[in-house]
């Protein structure tokens, strides 16, 4: 089985997005829990992303969510379907999602494992799929 950095894939890739579509945007190079990418808007104006990528289908751990300033912080959730093997795959699935909402797509289990059900996401969520304008501030 091939060993490959899944985070750090999907960092990159919403990194290149928003890039793509000529947002400003830095990745954070420290630990910092909760903050990989910062967008600066226009002067005065940042936002922070955190970005929770997967390799598979399922859902995303989410223990470690956090935001100190929840009104300024999106959550980049990416999923790369089974295929994060394959360089040649299209595209992601990928929901770019406010803080402030993310709690209605938790899900908490009894022996407290905390995660963001991706079947949540499918049912409720089809407005943040690929919503990258959300963070531009559109």
């Amino acid at each position: 089985m091939a060993r490959y950095d899944t985070n750090l894939a999907g960092e990159f890739y919403a990194l290149a997005c928003l890039h793509r579509l000529g947002i400003t945007a830095n990745l954070t190079l420290g630990n910092k829990k909760g903050v990989d990418i910062v967008v600066a808007r226009k002067a005065g104006d940042a936002v922070t992303v955190e970005v929770k990528a997967l390799a598979g289908k399922d859902y995303w751990p989410a223990q470690n969510l956090s935001a100190t300033k929840a009104d300024r912080h999106f959550v980049v959730l990416v999923s790369f379907d089974g295929k994060i093997d394959d360089p040649a795959m299209p595209a992601p699935s990928v929901w770019v999602v406010p803080f402030a909402e993310i709690e209605r797509f938790i899900v908490r289990y009894p022996k407290g494992r905390i995660d963001v059900s991706r079947k949540l996401l499918r049912e409720q969520g089809a407005r943040y799929q690929n919503a990258w304008g959300l963070i531009e501030g559109n």
